[in-house]
């Protein structure tokens, strides 16, 4: 059985060259995990690391039994470990953060508190630490994001998100759709969302793994991918059937 089973709440972290984060990460989702308010694990999905994550990351969940984690055969990109991870899932909820930290795990409680109200409840970065062209691109993005979705998500970008499994795994995810979760579950049948303000730090390790390119260029092309997947988009519910258990 999928261990993640025995939870109520998974957070799925991809990792990708983040071996200079790997102790930040063992001991601050270690110590969220332990005093969360739901009985919680933790789900790495290594995204093809080529920089000794993986060996650091099997040290780690060997270590504490609230870890585990999935490897890919190569780097698939944040969509595809994101996916993997909500695959991967069977707890009730499901939440997702970056190896980063510059969002805090213990805000997850904030975003906990109303999970049983929504399908999806997300974080809002409140005084981002960024630097001033990082926070235009990102702004810029998110406007143009919301006038082509009209999803009224002021920053789909926040790596801080809780979801219900099942509503996670009818996600239609593919490259990129990482950014319209909001939008995604507004396609669901009584699909809804909330935002909540969380802190936000400076990365101190790591690079990021994201430049001008695919923070503009990317959510410029996805929003049309968006469009023309939201006229299409199935969602049913079965009234009545003549299974037996």
């Amino acid at each position: 059985m999928n261990r993640t089973a025995n939870f109520d709440f998974t957070v799925v972290v991809p990792i990708y060259n983040e071996v200079e984060n790997m102790d930040r990460l063992r001991l601050r989702l270690g110590a969220f995990a332990d005093g969360c308010r739901m009985n919680t694990c933790i789900l790495f999905v290594n995204d093809g690391s080529s920089d000794g994550s993986l060996d650091r990351l099997e040290e780690i969940c060997r270590d504490n039994g609230r870890f585990m984690y999935i490897g890919f055969d190569r780097n698939y990109g944040l969509t595809a470990a994101l996916k993997a991870g909500i695959d991967h899932t069977f707890s009730k909820y499901v939440g997702y953060i970056d190896a980063d930290l510059q969002t805090d795990p213990e805000d997850f409680n904030l975003l906990l508190e109303h999970i049983e109200k929504y399908t999806m409840v997300t974080g809002i970065r409140a005084a981002r630490k960024d630097s001033f062209f990082k926070r235009f691109q990102s702004k810029f993005a998110n406007g143009f994001r919301r006038m082509m979705t009209n999803d009224g998500a002021a920053d789909t970008g926040c790596p801080l998100k809780v979801l219900h499994t099942d509503a996670a795994k009818k996600l239609p995810l593919f490259t990129g759709m990482h950014r319209f979760l909001p939008a995604l579950i507004l396609l669901q049948k009584g699909g809804t969302y909330l935002q909540v303000p969380v802190r936000h730090y400076p990365r101190t390790a790591g690079k990021s793994k994201f430049n001008m390119l695919n923070r503009l260029w990317g959510p410029f092309a996805d929003c049309f991918a968006y469009r023309w997947m939201k006229k299409r988009y199935i969602d049913y519910s079965v009234k009545n059937s003549d299974f037996h258990e």
